[in-house]
């Protein structure tokens, strides 16, 4: 087996002797350099799986050295060796395309992760989508084909991502994408919805907690850093942090440990921080409503989700996808669109992007007496309620039409039960009760989980 070879630049000897030794342990073949030029002659006339780079040299510094890799060699993961506490550099490393950093003194066990982690990644042949991850990415519009190369670029990295976007459009599946094609596949995927914990809670669901640290804690809890240890951690809607949780998280995400509730010790803890909002963001730091120094942490590298809006051209793939998933679901053959209900998809403006079209389509399955979905089946608002060329406040409009969703599925399925109940469990009788088919009664009842 061919062993993987490392070039190691530092103009420090000790530091250079540690490397080398640290990572020869690991079965890595090491070469080292202690200056810039000779690094860059190295890199041009011979192989190389992984480069570690100091940022002081004589003459030059490692970011010179991070920008010809990412221009010359963008296949080899390259990761910066910082002063402690030193993160403008750090995130400026990231920014220009390394792969992670190290802050001095170097812990060998985060320096042994960085290099096992790097190891890990795929080469371009590799890196292309699994089937998994490309049929949950569909699309082949040119905003979707931009997308998913950005997706795989930033794979390779182990810079925070910050993905924006509206509500509905798919920032989840963007994340798991990013997980999937990285070197952390293997690893636990955790996504978070930051706006969904009590504050009084936060604390202890993001860090743990010790068991008797306050009132209703019986036991400990472990916390959702220490459960995505080794994977990622996405912070969904995390501009709904309040400002005191920021803080906190600022301090896990810089020093790569955090302190349960009620412990006196430091855990350190190996995650990738992927964040998303539909907010912007940056206006939210404006309003001092969302600390600016942990802005600058997570949006090192920022990706921008399409609304369906702007990728229309993947309604025909998306709709397919869905009916074809409604119809496995509740063991039903699968329907068609007609040519008129696909051109009123086409131009209906979709405040709630995937999600809308998503739950448009889930309704139209259910109320098709026929093979067909037609327009009326659709129930699209009219003009009348929606102007043609005027968009609706698209946040605002999102989040009503999520949480209306939720209120209606929850009347919907008491009535389900409530008819159920009074036929004893006859579901012919029941969905004559209701005034609705056997097969809407049955794709009901699958959607759930009464069978």
């Amino acid at each position: 087996m061919i062993k993987k070879r490392a070039l190691i630049v530092d103009d420090e000897p000790d530091i250079r002797e540690l490397l080398s030794m640290t990572l020869e342990q690991m079965g890595i073949q090491t070469v080292t350099a202690a200056k810039l030029s000779k690094a860059l002659k190295l890199l041009k006339t011979e192989h190389f799986d992984l480069c570690l780079t100091d940022m002081k040299m004589p003459d030059g510094n490692g970011l010179e050295l991070v920008e010809y890799v990412q221009s010359s060699r963008p296949q080899l993961p390259i990761a910066m060796i910082t002063a402690y506490g030193n993160m403008d550099i750090a995130v400026e490393a990231l920014k220009k395309g390394a792969f992670d950093f190290i802050s001095k003194p170097i812990e060998l066990m985060r320096l042994r992760s960085v290099v096992e982690s790097a190891l890990k990644l795929k080469s371009p042949s590799e890196s292309q989508p699994k089937s998994s991850t490309s049929m949950e990415l569909i699309g082949q519009s040119p905003a979707m084909e931009k997308l998913k190369q950005q997706i795989r670029r930033v794979a390779r990295s182990q810079a925070p991502i910050f993905i924006s976007g509206e509500s509905g459009s798919g920032k989840e599946l963007v994340a798991r994408a990013i997980h999937q094609l990285g070197p952390r596949a293997n690893g636990p995927f955790i996504p978070v919805n930051c706006g969904a914990i009590p504050s009084e809670l936060m604390e202890s669901e993001f860090f743990g907690h010790k068991k008797g640290s306050f009132t209703g804690a019986h036991q400990d809890k472990q916390g959702l850093f220490l459960a995505a240890n080794g994977g990622t951690l996405l912070l969904d809607e995390v501009a709904d942090l309040p400002l005191s949780m920021q803080v906190k998280l600022l301090r896990a995400i810089q020093e790569k440990s955090i302190r349960a509730v009620g412990s006196e010790e430091e855990t350190k803890v190996d995650v990738r921080i992927l964040s998303a909002t539909h907010k912007n963001l940056a206006k939210e730091v404006q309003k001092n409503q969302f600390r600016q120094d942990l802005f600058y942490r997570i949006n090192v590298i920022e990706l921008q989700v399409p609304s369906l809006r702007e990728r229309m051209e993947d309604i025909p793939l998306l709709a397919n996808k869905f009916l074809a998933q409604f119809a496995e679901e509740a063991a039903l053959p699968p329907l068609e669109l007609s040519e008129e209900a696909l051109n009123a998809l086409k131009q209906h403006h979709f405040p709630g992007n995937i999600r809308e079209l998503e739950n448009t389509l889930e309704r139209a399955f259910t109320l098709c007496q026929g093979t067909t979905i037609t327009v009326d089946d659709l129930q699209l608002p009219t003009s009348a309620q929606q102007p043609i060329g005027v968009l609706p406040n698209t946040n605002s409009s999102a989040e009503i039409h999520g949480s209306i969703d939720e209120h209606l599925a929850t009347i919907e399925k008491e009535l389900l039960v409530n008819a159920l109940e009074k036929n004893r469990w006859n579901k012919t009788a029941a969905a004559k009760m209701l005034g609705i088919s056997f097969r809407q009664m049955r794709y009901k009842l699958q959607k759930f989980g009464l069978e």
